[in-house]
C-alpha cells in the first residue's frame, strides 16, 4: 500500500575521514561517493537513493567532513555540510571508536542542538577494536548528547548495516517515494566520472598534491556503431607547476596509471568500453578563487 510507505531525507555527518562515503556506498550497494584514506575527499553534497518497495525510500545526503576551514574551498565544504542539517528528517552522525570528545565533536554537538531532529549515532570501524571497548565508547557519547539511537557498525565489512536501514525507517515520515525505484543517485554521469578520476588521483599521489586537485570533464561522446565506445576527455587541475610534474610522472607514468585505474571503474559504471584522455593544467591557488571554484563545480549559490 502506497500510503504505508515512509520516505525522507537523511544526512550523514562527521569529521573528515570517519568513513561517511564508505558507509553510504555500502548502504546503497553501489559506489557513488569518492573514498580515500586522505581526509576531505567529498567536496559536494551527494544525493543517493535507497529504495525498499515494501518500506519506502531513504534519500541520503553525503556531506564533506566538518572541519576547520583553511581556504575558500574549505569554507564551502563546511557550509555544505552544515546547511544539509536544515533540509533533512534524520541525522546520522558517524564517529570513530574513541573515548575522546574533542573540539570538532563539540562543534558538531552544537549544530545538532540547533537542528532539533532525530539523531542516530553510528560508531564506525568497530572491527578495529575489542568488543568490550565498544560499550565504553557508547557510554562516553551517551553522556554528551541525548541520541535517539546508537548503533556500532563496520561500514567497510558491512556489519550491522541492516540495523542502520531499519532504524532510519523508524524515524521517517509516511509519504510517497521522491524518486523512481531504480534511481540510485541524482548526480549526472559527467560528475561521477570526474569524481572517479579525482579518486584515482588521490589514491596514486603524495600527501601534498591531492587537496589541490579538481577534475573537469570537457567532453563525453558515444561513438556510432555496434561497439558504442565512449570517448571521454578530462583535465586534472592542480595549483602548482611542481604538482603538474608529479601528476604526469616520469615519462607520463603516473598520469597513465591514474587514467588506467579510472577507465576500469568508469567502464564498469557505464557498462561500456571507454577511451579516456587526460590532460593536466595549472590554475594557481584555485581553492581561494570564487570564480575558479564555480568553474570546477563548487557553487555557493547551490548550498
Amino acid at each position: 500500500m502506497e500510503n504505508q510507505l515512509k520516505s525522507g531525507f537523511v544526512t550523514i555527518i562527521g569529521r573528515p575521514n570517519v568513513g561517511k562515503s564508505t558507509l553510504m556506498n555500502h548502504l546503497i550497494g553501489q559506489k557513488i561517493a569518492i573514498t580515500s584514506k586522505k581526509p576531505q575527499t567529498t567536496r559536494n553534497r551527494i544525493q543517493t537513493v535507497y529504495t525498499d518497495t515494501d518500506k519506502g525510500q531513504i534519500v541520503f545526503l553525503d556531506t564533506p567532513g566538518i572541519h576547520q576551514a583553511k581556504n575558500k574551498l574549505g569554507e564551502y565544504m563546511v557550509n555544505v555540510a552544515e546547511s544539509t542539517l536544515k533540509d533533512v528528517d534524520v541525522i546520522l552522525w558517524l564517529v570513530e571508536p574513541s573515548n575522546y570528545i574533542g573540539a570538532g565533536e563539540q562543534h558538531i554537538i552544537k549544530q545538532l542542538d540547533k537542528a532539533n531532529l532525530p539523531v542516530i549515532l553510528i560508531i564506525n570501524k568497530i572491527d578495529t577494536v575489542e568488543k568490550e571497548k565498544v560499550l565504553e565508547y557508547i557510554d562516553t557519547y551517551r553522556k554528551v548528547y541525548d541520541f535517539d539511537e546508537i548503533i556500532p557498525v563496520s561500514a567497510l565489512r558491512g556489519n550491522n548495516l541492516d540495523d542502520v536501514i531499519d532504524t532510519i525507517f523508524k524515524y521517517l515520515p509516511y509519504g510517497p517515494m521522491f524518486y523512481d525505484e531504480d534511481t540510485v543517485t541524482d548526480q549526472p554521469e559527467r560528475q561521477i566520472v570526474a569524481e572517479i578520476i579525482r579518486e584515482k588521483s588521490l589514491h596514486a599521489l603524495d600527501e601534498e598534491v591531492p587537496h589541490g586537485i579538481a577534475v573537469t570533464v570537457e567532453s563525453m561522446k558515444k561513438r556510432k556503431g555496434p561497439k558504442g565506445i565512449i570517448d571521454i576527455e578530462a583535465t586534472i587541475i592542480c595549483e602548482r607547476d611542481s604538482h603538474k610534474g608529479i601528476i604526469i610522472g616520469k615519462g607520463g607514468a603516473m598520469l597513465k596509471k591514474i587514467g588506467s585505474n579510472a577507465r576500469y571503474e568508469i567502464e564498469r559504471m557505464l557498462d561500456s568500453k571507454v577511451n579516456l584522455r587526460l590532460w593536466v593544467k595549472v590554475k594557481k591557488d584555485w581553492r581561494d578563487s570564487d570564480s575558479l571554484m564555480k568553474n570546477f563545480g563548487y557553487r555557493k549559490d547551490e548550498i
